[in-house]
Parts: structure tokens; C-alpha cells; sequence
């Protein structure tokens, strides 16, 4: 039984990860046709990536909106999660629906429902803010679940003791419940992080003339141009996403165990 159990493991791993360990290979192909096995390897794609301004300016968009959409999730899920943690009034699982329910949507729903609030009832211009506004629809998703999973599991005596010890509300905010939040806080901004930094679909309704990686690989494929260069930038946005996913994995592991 556990050989099988194993064997169904490394199957669903490799069912799972094959593709990418063949873009892996691929962004050291020394040809620009993807043939397969490589002939040769060869790092010059990587060199010619670094230089291609596109690349680099689609990079620190992406940067940019990936912190902006963060810091907006971190704010409002926050706060929300409060509100529905802390307090008890009328509607107050509806208000858990909503919030949660962003995620849920397919993202081309989202990115249109967006795209036609800004330009045709705002009237505003799509740019690196309409972007950020954008992610962070479905990043405030993320913070919430971690930080109202982690109210949960704290208990209010230890806030009750800090007022009854003479405490004012930030002091007690400050001392007693902002340390208890830190790792569900920058576990939950690592996630958003990750999701802002390879969305593609509300992104492609919400940019304008602003180009993400995402889109930026996705705009070189479909005009077949810089193959090679496009292998490694994925390699790139590969990494970028899977490092904040496990540092957020660890450290909610962490606490599990504590």
C-alpha cells in the first residue's frame, strides 16, 4: 500500500511539473527553434534577456504593481478581516461572501467588469494604476483568509487583559494583537505578491499601454518572436511567484506546529 501511495505521488508530481522542468531545459537551448533533446546549451539568451528593455521595463511594472495591489490588499483585508472577526452584525457572513467571492470569478469577467468601469463610467485613462486596482480586487482575498484565520485562533482574553491593565485601544493594537497578525500578515502579502506578479488575463483588460512580464511574454509568443528570450523570462517569473509561495508555505507551517 505505501508503494502505491508513493508511486501515485511521483506520478501526480511529475504529471505536474514536467512542463516545467522542459521551459527549465529550453531556456538554455543553444537553438532559437525548440527542438527536443537540446543540441546544446548555451546562457547567451539569458545575457540577451538582461539587455532587452522591454523586459526590463515590463519587470518593473510589474514590480510596481505587484507592491502597489499588496499594500492595498494589506489595508483592506485587514480591515475586513477585523470587522468580521471582532464584530457581529447584520449581514456579516454576506460581507465574508463578497470578499472572498473576487477570487472565484473567472478573471476575463473581472478584467471587463474593470475595464468598463474605468473607461466608460469613470472616464479614466488606463495605466500602472488601473493595474494595481485591478489585482488587488482578488489580492484583499488572500490577506483576508490569513488574517481572519489567524483572529480565529487568537484569543480575546489576551486583549481583555491588556485593557483591563490600563492599556489604551493602540497600545493593545500595537503590543498584544499586531505581533500575534506579523506572520499571517506577510504570509498573506508574499501570496498577494505572487498572484499580482503573474496575472495575465485582468491585467491585459486593466494596462493600456503598460506591459507586465506576463504580457509581455505572452505578446512575444504570439507573434512567434524571441523564442529563446522568452524561455528564460518565464524561468524568471517562475521563480519570482514560487519563492514567496514557500516562504508563505514555511511560515504558515511554522505556526501550525507552534
Amino acid at each position: 500500500m505505501r508503494g502505491l501511495l508513493r508511486l501515485a505521488t511521483g506520478l501526480t508530481l511529475a504529471f505536474l511539473y514536467t512542463p516545467l522542468i522542459v521551459i527549465l531545459v529550453y531556456a538554455f537551448n543553444e537553438r532559437r527553434t525548440a527542438t527536443w533533446p537540446p543540441p546544446g546549451f548555451t546562457l547567451d539568451w539569458w545575457s540577451r534577456a538582461f539587455h532587452n528593455h522591454g523586459v526590463r521595463n515590463a519587470l518593473w511594472t510589474s514590480i510596481q504593481a505587484g507592491l502597489g495591489a499588496t499594500a492595498i490588499a494589506l489595508a483592506l483585508g485587514t480591515l475586513a478581516a477585523f470587522a468580521v472577526a471582532r464584530y457581529r452584525f447584520f449581514g456579516r457572513e454576506s460581507v465574508s461572501f463578497l470578499v472572498v467571492l473576487p477570487i472565484a470569478l473567472p478573471g476575463i469577467v473581472t478584467g471587463m467588469a474593470l475595464n468598463s468601469t474605468f473607461t466608460q463610467v469613470l472616464g479614466v485613462d488606463l495605466t500602472l494604476f488601473t493595474i494595481i486596482v485591478g489585482h488587488a480586487t482578488f489580492c484583499v482575498v488572500v490577506v483576508y483568509n490569513n488574517v481572519i484565520a489567524r483572529l480565529r485562533r487568537v484569543s480575546g482574553s489576551l486583549v481583555e487583559a491588556s485593557m483591563d491593565l490600563g492599556a489604551r485601544p493602540w497600545q493593545t493594537f500595537r503590543l498584544v494583537t499586531l505581533p500575534s497578525l506579523t506572520t499571517a500578515l506577510v504570509s498573506g502579502a508574499l501570496l498577494a505578491f505572487a498572484l499580482s506578479f503573474d496575472e495575465i488575463i485582468v491585467t491585459t483588460f486593466t494596462a493600456g499601454a503598460q506591459n507586465t512580464l506576463p504580457l509581455w511574454i505572452f505578446g512575444a509568443i504570439r507573434l512567434g518572436q524571441q523564442l529563446p528570450e522568452v524561455n528564460a523570462v518565464v524561468l524568471v517569473v517562475l521563480v519570482v511567484t514560487i519563492l514567496p509561495v514557500a516562504v508563505s508555505t514555511r511560515l504558515t507551517g511554522r505556526e501550525g506546529i507552534q
